[in-house]
């Protein structure tokens, strides 16, 4: 069924309670440290408030327990500052005082509600049905007109803010959401060849893109990196060291190395591996071809090497669609994050370029990077995507 967007919702005074993924670096004392997030919604708010609207904001940030568990008053202030619109800030999300401020609402101003995790129901996952009875929602609905779902990096969860609201209230995609459901849920229909590129650390989940967009024949080509592509290289029958040997064994990835094996062998001549790594030797960057593997040293495996840029580069270059989700290796040391600039920078020439994943999107804001098509705003909720599953959050906008 089509999902509702904003160019079907009569905004005019209409007081609308719009959730956002605004989960962002933050100091030790709860001060931003990136707002890229945020960014990405003004537009989705700017549209509500210009129309008329009384936007009552919903997000978390951290969980709880965690370093980054704070309230959103430096959320707020900087989405003040972002918006040529008024936005406020209370440290209630549900509670009468919240509630008060919500129905107070003139048109045009906005108020950010306190961090939707603070309250254990929205760290439990429910069913829809369940999820609109909870406290949370059930006591915002009788001041909200309706309900707009801009969080697609948390559509993966199933949680009360993001899947209880549609049962009870008209609902609908904000701009964020309706972007990254119109790129992400189409890339059958793009350019062809395309070509994945998939590193990082997450190797469960790629070993699953990879299945899903091979199995399909999405992908002409995937070319793996970081610890993906160390898993590929030990299912390829690489002897990579016992240290790197240990941190796919650390990570509890070691049963990973049977389902490379398998996909592998099915498709030999689509997956290609690394043919060169780089490892840390006396604080030095050196560079050693798989064939000379295990490093003398046991050293561990930090990036990929020239010769594996090159030979990426070369079938990047002749992509219709590249897709990257992951960094080729420890991108935050500069002397290991040479593969990872290469590699994106290669993507982003491409003739259409997909970026999916929390990582890769910070290396991309740490290298400066541009040129890139589509940057997508979530990490898991887009690989879900990338592997053809559901997300709750967004079944629930079909049936609302």
């Amino acid at each position: 069924m089509p999902i509702r967007t904003l160019d079907d919702l009569a905004v005019d005074g209409t007081a609308v309670g719009v959730r956002v993924d605004i989960n962002s670096p933050v100091t030790d004392s709860g001060e931003l440290v990136d707002d890229a997030r945020l960014r990405a919604h003004v537009d989705t708010l700017s549209e509500l408030l210009d129309r008329g609207g009384r936007v009552a904001v919903l997000a978390h940030q951290g969980r709880p327990g965690g370093d980054a568990f704070f309230g959103l008053a430096a959320h707020a202030a900087r989405l003040d500052e972002l918006l040529e619109y008024p936005v406020s800030y209370t440290d209630a999300t549900f509670s009468i005082d919240a509630r008060e401020r919500v129905a107070e609402l003139a048109p045009g101003e906005a108020v950010v509600l306190e961090n939707t995790r603070f309250y254990s129901e929205e760290y439990m996952e429910f069913e829809p049905g369940e999820a609109a009875e909870t406290h949370l929602v059930s006591r915002l609905v009788p001041v909200f007109d309706a309900y707009v779902n801009d969080a697609f990096a948390a559509a993966h969860r199933s949680q009360p803010s993001l899947v209880g609201f549609p049962v009870r209230l008209p609902a609908y995609a904000g701009r964020v959401m309706e972007r990254e459901l119109d790129v992400l849920g189409n890339i059958d229909d793009t350019a062809t060849p395309r070509v994945y590129v998939l590193g990082g650390a997450k190797v469960p989940d790629a070993l699953t893109v990879a299945r899903h967009v091979l199995e399909r024949d999405i992908a002409d080509a995937i070319l793996t990196a970081g610890l993906v592509g160390n898993v590929f290289l030990t299912a390829d029958g690489v002897d990579l060291g016992d240290t790197a040997a240990d941190v796919i064994h650390d990570r509890g990835y070691w049963d990973e190395i049977d389902r490379a094996a398998e996909l592998l062998s099915a498709y030999p001549d689509r997956i290609h591996v690394p043919v060169d790594v780089a490892i840390e030797r006396a604080g030095e960057r050196v560079e050693l071809p798989v064939d000379s593997l295990p490093p003398e040293h046991d050293e561990p495996v930090l990036d990929v090497g020239h010769a594996t840029v090159e030979a990426y580069g070369e079938t990047l270059s002749a992509a219709g669609t590249a897709i990257l989700n992951g960094p080729a290796g420890v991108f935050e040391e500069d002397q290991f994050a040479v593969g990872t600039r290469a590699l994106f920078e290669a993507v982003s020439a491409a003739e259409y370029s997909i970026v999916g994943g929390g990582d890769t999107a910070a290396a991309i804001r740490r290298f400066g990077l541009s040129g890139f098509d589509h940057v997508s705003t979530g990490g898991g909720a887009a690989l879900r995507m990338l592997c053809g599953e559901p997300l709750p959050a967004v079944e629930v906008l079909r049936t609302a």
